[in-house]
C-alpha cells in the first residue's frame, strides 16, 4: 500500500475520451504547468492498446517532469509496459490483489460507486485511494450511481485513505466538495469539453 499525502494540488484530471489532436500534449503541459494537477489518468476505452502506448510514453515523461502522478484505467499489465505510477480499477476489472502482484508497490485505485459495502471492502483490500461518485451529472458518462455528501463523509470518518470524488464536477459545484474534505477531484469534461475555457484557462479557474 503506497500512502499518498494529499495537498494543494487537489485535481485529479483524467483523460478525454478520445486522444486524436497533436496539441493535446502541449495542452496537457500548460496544465500541469499550474501545478494544481496531482494525478493524471490516461482513460482510452475505445483506442486500441497500440495507441494507448504511444500516447502513454509521451506522457508519462511529461508527469515526471512535472511530478504528476501517472494512472492508467483498468490494465495494469499496460500500466507496467508503460511505467506509469499506478492503475485504476472499476468493480468489474481485475481484483486489488492481482492488481498488486503485477505492480508490486505501485499505486492501486479503485472505484466503489455510492456503496458503503463497497468502500469498506476497498478499505480492508488495502486500496491506495477510493474513488466514489457520481456526485453530479456528467458529459463524460451516463451517471448510473448517484452519490452524494453524506456518503463523502462517512468515507472521510472510517478511512484515512485519500477519497477521490467524480462527476461532473466543474466550476459552480466543485467547493463543496472540498469544503467536506474531497482529498482530490476527479475532472474531465470540465476540461477537454468546455465551450467557454480553453484546458489551462477550465484549471485556474479553480482557486
Amino acid at each position: 500500500m503506497k500512502k499518498i499525502r494529499a495537498s494543494k494540488k487537489f485535481i485529479y484530471l483524467i483523460s478525454p475520451p478520445k486522444i486524436d489532436s497533436k496539441n493535446f500534449f502541449d495542452q496537457l503541459e500548460d496544465v500541469f504547468k499550474t501545478k494544481k494537477i496531482s494525478f493524471f489518468q490516461l482513460r482510452l476505452k475505445k483506442t486500441p492498446k497500440k495507441k494507448i502506448l504511444y500516447i502513454g510514453k509521451k506522457v508519462v515523461r511529461l508527469c515526471k517532469k512535472y511530478k504528476v502522478k501517472f494512472i492508467i484505467n483498468d490494465d495494469p499489465y499496460l500500466a507496467k509496459q508503460i511505467n506509469s505510477d499506478g492503475c485504476h480499477i472499476g468493480q468489474k476489472d481485475m481484483c486489488i490483489h492481482k492488481v498488486r502482484k503485477i505492480l508490486d508497490n505501485k499505486i492501486v485505485g479503485i472505484t466503489c460507486h455510492n456503496s458503503k459495502k463497497l468502500i469498506k471492502k476497498a478499505i480492508s483490500d488495502k486500496a491506495d485511494y477510493i474513488a466514489i461518485g457520481a456526485f453530479f451529472s456528467s458529459k463524460t458518462k451516463k451517471v448510473k450511481f448517484k452519490a452524494d455528501i453524506k456518503l463523502l463523509k462517512y468515507a472521510k470518518k472510517i478511512t484515512k485513505i485519500p477519497i477521490i470524488v467524480i462527476g461532473g464536477i466543474k466550476l459552480n459545484n466543485y467547493k463543496k466538495l472540498l469544503l467536506n474534505k474531497a482529498n482530490f477531484l476527479a475532472i474531465s469534461g470540465y476540461v477537454w469539453k468546455s465551450k467557454k475555457y480553453k484546458p489551462i484557462e477550465a484549471i485556474q479557474e479553480l482557486k
